[in-house]
């Protein structure tokens, strides 16, 4: 079975701060088991024929909600272009979709994703960035936590003069559940290099955001 270390991710090591052994990924079986159990629990029957084959699909759906801890950020962005022909300005992709689950209560939060950085020497197809962004979307999340993170892949692999992340999104946890409010939506941010340190040039980006 695959270790998942406390943070998600698998790892094969002991969390070095809280000392936790790694947990075993538990198999299909015992997943498909856990969702009958949250059926009956509910207040249903799981030998119901309507609901026969829901454990199957359920763990199906996380196998791709959650896929995100399989895959490796860094790897997408390994494969740079160092010619950039003079280019000396940010790149900017908006509109990016955001799918993601909240950690709190596993409810989906959905919205845009706006990120854009600043090249040093280097560039890396476009796709790669919004590929980061799903990444991190398809693992339990914060939005705050997921912002910072697909700034920091970006730091780490490119070294760009700057980046900046802005993330739209609503929270299922906060429209369905608990006070009920709809089409409340949730603005982070996170600014680094130039973005951080040059208040026109986050305005510009903010304003290319539309949040201008």
């Amino acid at each position: 079975m695959d270790s998942i270390a406390p943070g998600g991710a698998s790892a094969p090591h002991v969390d070095p701060v809280n000392e936790l052994e790694p947990i075993k990924r538990p198999s299909r079986e015992a997943a498909m088991e856990a969702v009958k159990t949250l059926i009956a629990w509910a207040g249903d029957d799981p030998r119901r024929e309507g609901l026969l084959d829901t454990p199957k699909r359920v763990v199906d759906a996380y196998g791709e909600w959650f896929e995100g801890y399989r895959a490796d950020p860094a790897k997408e962005l390994a494969r740079v272009f160092e010619d950039v022909q003079g280019y000396d300005d940010m790149v900017l992709l908006r509109d990016i979709e955001v799918e993601s689950h909240c950690e709190h209560h596993m409810a989906p939060f959905l919205g845009k994703a706006y990120v854009a950085y600043f090249p040093s020497e280097k560039v890396v197809g476009i796709s790669k960035i919004a590929r980061v962004v799903e990444i991190f979307c398809k693992r339990l999340q914060t939005q705050e936590t997921l912002t910072a993170q697909i700034a920091d892949a970006i730091v780490e692999s490119l070294n760009p003069l700057g980046v900046a992340v802005m993330i739209e999104a609503e929270h299922q946890c906060m429209t369905t559940r608990g006070v009920h409010h709809r089409h409340v939506s949730t603005v982070t941010t996170q600014f680094t290099g130039v973005f951080k340190t040059d208040k026109g040039l986050q305005d510009r980006f903010l304003k290319l955001a539309g949040r201008g």
